[in-house]
């Protein structure tokens, strides 16, 4: 006659139909396996089993079966811990700095950054355009800086109305070393780097030439690199150069460093 109860409860294997709590098996956590009563520190995973190491050293895997295991003496049932989700790497900027999600580009400031022309331009943009529509801060080509101080006089700079200008071929005893000294204001900087034209400012490496041509005095600069190199018009060539240009890692040191200046500058706090 079966009983009351109408089976043996101690009968079978009770442990897997008890309800158990289930514990993530992280590194180190001290288990024992109820069957074997082998007995160490979750060490890894290995085909879907949790591998315990005892304190001789020796290893076992045991599959992750419901109540399995128990811990301080009461069964559990492990699980594999849920993979921590790996943070996004920061996007950056073709200049370097770290991109801002989600922010648009500010209403133009009355400050500004100008550049001798076009070419210069169209590479700042291409390098530093997303800083500069953050902090709205507009870039404007000049036709060379001949006129640099009348512009000057014209712009009206001011505490808050900051100039910040770029110049190529700024160097000791230039043409253009003797225009920018006759601009004294606090409101204006102008910084600039060595070459001979923005193009030069680009790596050679980044063209996949050696070293930009030498060009005999007299020849104009972007006509005697062409035909060094063997392209039909300076503005073949440009295109050549603009598209082989991603990143500030595509252009020499003393540009790069001109301009931060210049960004630094014209979007400074006024006091």
């Amino acid at each position: 006659m079966v009983g009351r109860y109408g089976e043996d409860v101690l009968a079978g294997d009770w442990r897997r139909r008890r309800v158990v709590p289930e514990v993530d098996a992280e590194a180190g956590l001290v288990i024992e396996d109820a069957d074997s009563g082998f007995c160490g520190a979750v060490v890894g995973f290995e085909s879907g089993a949790v591998v315990l190491e005892d304190r001789h050293g020796r290893r076992r895997n045991f599959p992750l079966l419901p109540a399995a295991f128990l811990l301080d003496g009461q069964p559990v049932t492990l699980r594999r811990p849920a993979r921590s989700p790996v943070p996004a790497a920061r996007r950056r900027t073709a200049s370097g700095s770290v991109a801002v999600d989600g922010v648009r580009a500010q209403v133009a400031k009355a400050s500004r950054i100008w550049v001798e022309g076009v070419h210069d331009a169209a590479l700042v943009e291409r390098i530093w355009g997303d800083d500069l529509r953050i902090e709205g801060v507009v870039v404007e080509p000049l036709d060379g800086i001949d006129d640099l101080g009348p512009r000057v006089r014209d712009f009206g700079p001011g505490p808050t109305r900051r100039l910040g200008v770029l110049v190529d071929h700024l160097v000791p005893g230039s043409k253009e070393s003797r225009i920018v000294a006759r601009v004294t204001s606090a409101h204006v900087l102008v910084t600039g780097h060595p070459y001979v034209d923005v193009w030069q400012a680009v790596r050679p490496a980044a063209l996949g030439i050696a070293a930009w041509p030498v060009v005999p005095p007299g020849r104009p600069w972007k006509e005697g690199v062409c035909a060094a190199l063997g392209v039909a018009s300076p503005a073949e060539m440009w295109r050549r150069v603009l598209s082989r240009v991603d990143s500030f890692a595509d252009v020499e040191t003393p540009l790069i460093n001109a301009m931060e200046r210049l960004i630094d500058f014209v979007t400074e706090p006024s006091a």
